[in-house]
């Protein structure tokens, strides 16, 4: 190239990033740069927040397609939250079946054949260790934390199982699947067994999960055609995987839901919607 095409193409070149600075000034001065996404916050540990923030999306008229449930707190001190839930209950399981169901119309306006809406919650393996206590769900009488954790991640199991019968039900387009991420290199073990933490902070980088692949099986759920209409599975690792044998007790959906309605200050459908 001759040494005056050379100084033409690098004007042309500079006179296009000139350009490009002018428009964007232009633009800083008539009110600068909107954000392309849009944050609400919802504090899935207050029952009067979590109703702020359905109700502030509604108002924008934004359809809703898919809805990961996956706020959490894991092994911390007993503490209740400000509506004076047990923590791990009220936040991890109480605060995702409160927003679910005030969502569930927008889910369903959202929702098409052959592209329905889908709820995504998710869970952890502790399901299959955990006891659910219907007579004491808060554990006031013998609180562990880390039963309280692996209590809620049952709870999520069973209350996406019961969601999805009564879409079902409906003949919604709308779907509920659980997902179970492994053992992820997060902030979360702040609380646990120090031998615990050691691990993780020595071996972290080799045996737990990176973030993004911890949020891989959530994606799927979200996203994959393969799923498209098909509900009340849980997944481990984008595969199919089988939970818990007293997740699959109808009943046992049944009654937790009517409890959880009762707690969250909502109408339980069930006994209209679904038979035994």
């Amino acid at each position: 190239m001759c040494p005056r095409a050379r100084v033409l193409a690098a004007l042309r070149v500079y006179a296009a990033g000139l350009a490009l600075l002018l428009l964007q000034l232009l633009r800083r001065c008539r009110g600068g740069f909107a954000r392309p996404v849009e944050f609400l916050h919802c504090d899935l540990a207050s029952m009067r927040c979590i109703r702020q923030f359905v109700q502030k999306f509604k108002s924008k008229g934004l359809p809703l397609h898919v809805l990961v449930n996956n706020a959490g707190v894991m092994m911390v001190p007993q503490r209740e939250t400000e509506d004076g839930f047990e923590e791990h209950f009220g936040l991890n399981y109480l605060g995702h079946f409160l927003l679910t169901n005030l969502l569930l119309d927008s889910l369903r306006q959202a929702a098409a054949p052959g592209r329905g809406s889908r709820v995504v919650t998710v869970s952890s393996a502790t399901h299959y260790v955990a006891r659910l206590n219907l007579e004491d769900l808060q554990g006031s009488t013998c609180y562990s934390p880390h039963g309280a954790y692996a209590q809620s991640k049952l709870s999520l199991v069973l209350f996406s199982y019961h969601l999805q019968r009564l879409l079902d039900a409906e003949g919604s387009h709308v779907t509920a699947n659980v997902v179970d991420p492994g053992v992820v290199d997060t902030n979360l073990y702040q609380h646990v067994f120090w031998g615990t933490r050691l691990v993780q902070r020595l071996l972290g980088w080799l045996i737990f999960k990176t973030p993004d692949e911890g949020a891989w099986t959530s994606v799927y759920a979200a996203v994959s055609p393969e799923l498209e209409g098909l509900g009340g599975r849980y997944l481990y690792n984008e595969q199919e995987t089988k939970s818990l044998d007293v997740t699959y007790d109808r009943e046992l959906q049944r009654e937790l839901w009517a409890r959880s309605c009762r707690m969250a200050g909502i109408a339980d459908v069930t006994p209209g919607a679904v038979s035994h």
